[in-house]
């Protein structure tokens, strides 16, 4: 029998605290100070500057918690080597961890104690998540960020899943030339945009940055 849910009060909803992520600077610009839960959405073309927009976002985000990178799909290669390096992801060594292994194994994982508070899986399109997996992936780890990648079409996530998945993310990351590009339930503002690498965006925008 299906049960119920309790209905929660105004007085309830304003009296909830929220764990926030106090970005600064280009980060704060772009995201605003969100909540440090849920479901985050980043898509673009491929060389255009993705992978080094999520590792740049994770060493960020290793200022608020562990970082666990599931790199579904490059796996441990030269080209994830290349790209840590030049992100100078040795920088934050001690709270970044990078990992290639199936949704299923990630969760044992993640209930095991003293796991990381930030998950990145990459990508989506590797991953054989679908709805009814992604809400249970969601319901099941509440209190940890996930931050999901994800192949485009056009300037949208590619395939029906990922399109809905964008729809229920809070936070929406578009990668193109170099530049990502947010949209936010959180915030108003809808021009941010973040430079990814100065001089590829240079050239493929033609402006100057």
């Amino acid at each position: 029998m299906t049960k119920i849910r309790r209905a929660v009060s105004i007085a309830e909803i304003m009296s909830k605290k929220f764990k926030d992520i106090p970005f600064t600077g280009d980060w704060k610009n772009l995201l605003g100070e969100p909540e440090m839960s849920g479901m985050w959405i980043i898509w673009g073309q491929s060389f255009n500057g993705k992978t080094s927009f999520c590792l740049q976002l994770a060493k960020e985000l290793t200022k608020y918690g562990k970082v666990l990178y599931n790199s579904m799909e490059e796996g441990v290669r030269k080209s994830m080597q290349e790209a840590i390096a030049r992100n100078h992801m040795l920088d934050v060594k001690d709270k970044f961890h990078l990992i290639n292994e199936p949704i299923d194994s990630l969760k044992l994982r993640l209930n095991r104690k003293k796991q990381a508070e930030i998950i990145f899986i990459d990508s989506l399109q590797y991953s054989d998540l679908n709805k009814v997996e992604y809400k249970k992936l969601k319901a099941a780890f509440p209190n940890k960020l996930f931050v999901l990648v994800s192949h485009a079409e056009g300037k949208q996530p590619k395939g029906r899943f990922a399109d809905f998945v964008r729809y229920d993310c809070d936070i929406k990351i578009r990668v193109e030339g170099y530049k990502a590009f947010c949209m936010s339930r959180l915030s108003n503002n809808t021009n941010s945009e973040y430079v990814i690498w100065h001089m590829g965006a240079n050239a493929y925008w033609g402006n100057n940055l």
